[in-house]
């Protein structure tokens, strides 16, 4: 496995990081959050995301994609996590996107897909519930049939850009208890129906989330994504490789935080002395920079065994996620320190780098739930 850049994808990354630096600096953030932005990203940015290509990316040509794969996706993602930008690329292309594309029928497809590539359509996947950690199959909205219908009822937590989704992928159980993999189902659910309830909240890092609410939602037969009963290996497959897209987000942020902190080192001087002369500096910095380069490694064979369906994949994401958890935190304390008491001020964007760095972390399994996962995984 090439762990190196085509040449097609080092020209996709240069424009990419060259439209951030332009179009989405770390102030855009700042903006957003002082605000309180109600979508908390810029759709008129989404859209020209979606001119450049980025966002059909993974999807199909035959519905308006370019029908590439998650190594050339991650590129843009690292991109995009210099900057911290809040565009919807976790939920609508890697979770809701994928879903769709994996297991829609036709019509649900021609229905979603060109208008996500396009970037007029916002989708994304209701799938946790309280107290589920990161187990995918604990499940307890129930699904019914009643007269040719499925009712849905229960809360979901934590969903992404819900409060701006178009529409809903949600899971339920139609059979088999709250813990069984057998038996959940996935949904396809338009906001504007009725009984469904969508709360936003707000995370530590300034996103924003939503707390979904399912009193008696009715649907047709046509919303059913995927077969009955058989949504959990579908659902799995899909948070594994949006993970693989949040470890490149992250790779993105912890390289970004640690540009700057090198670039403050070289410049702030004390007793007379730049700081990034001193000895115990160098060694913290040296370090990093280690760390950064298993990180970068990490998620492009992750990338790239995801797209070639080998059978190590599941245990490279984790290896990816686990890594990346840890380094992005230790890029951020780092920054944070190195940069002395400005560090720990709002003015300065390492807190911003630190904060999406603990909910990054927290995203699709912390680092001790992936470290266990790849342990079970090589039967340890």
């Amino acid at each position: 496995m090439e762990l190196v850049l085509s040449e097609d994808q080092e020209l996709l990354a240069k424009t990419a990081i060259d439209f951030v630096r332009t179009r989405s600096p770390v102030s855009r953030m700042r903006a957003l959050r002082d605000a309180q932005d109600p979508i908390g990203f810029s759709r008129t940015l989404w859209k020209e995301m979606a001119e450049l290509g980025w966002v059909g990316i993974l999807i199909p040509e035959a519905y308006g994609g370019a029908n590439m794969g998650l190594a050339d996706l991650v590129v843009v993602l690292e991109a995009l996590g210099r900057t911290l930008a809040p565009e919807p690329f976790l939920s609508t292309i890697l979770l809701g996107g994928q879903l769709l594309t994996q297991a829609g029928s036709e019509e649900q497809k021609q229905a979603w897909l060109p208008g996500i590539a396009s970037g007029d359509k916002i989708l994304t996947v209701a799938y946790q519930e309280a107290r589920s950690r990161y187990d995918l199959n604990r499940v307890a909205t129930k699904a019914e049939q009643q007269s040719g219908s499925w009712v849905l009822s229960g809360e979901k937590i934590q969903v992404l850009d819900g409060h701006t989704a178009d529409a809903l992928i949600v899971s339920a159980r139609t059979a088999g208890g709250q813990n069984d993999q057998d038996g959940i189902t996935l949904f396809l659910i338009p906001r504007d129906t009725p009984g469904l309830t969508v709360t936003r909240q707000q995370r530590i890092d300034d996103r924003a989330v939503a707390l979904v609410s399912l009193d008696s939602v009715k649907v047709g037969a046509g919303s059913l994504l995927g077969p009955l009963g058989g949504g959990f290996e579908i659902l799995s497959q899909v948070v594994d490789r949006a993970t693989v897209g949040l470890c490149a987000e992250m790779l993105g942020g912890m390289s970004q935080i640690f540009d700057d902190t090198l670039n403050y080192l070289k410049t702030r001087q004390q007793f007379g002395a730049l700081i990034g002369t001193f000895q115990a500096l160098k060694h913290r910095a040296a370090r990093l920079f280690m760390e950064i380069e298993l990180a970068r490694s990490s998620v492009m064979a992750a990338a790239r065994a995801a797209d070639a369906g080998d059978k190590d994949w599941e245990s490279l994401i984790s290896l990816a996620k686990a890594r990346g958890s840890d380094t992005f935190l230790l890029a951020a304390n780092e920054g944070v320190q190195m940069h002395g008491g400005i560090g720990m001020t709002d003015e300065h964007d390492a807190g911003f780098y630190l904060k999406r760095a603990r909910v990054a972390e927290m995203t699709f399994g912390d680092a001790a739930w992936h470290r266990e996962r790849w342990a079970t995984l090589h039967k340890y």
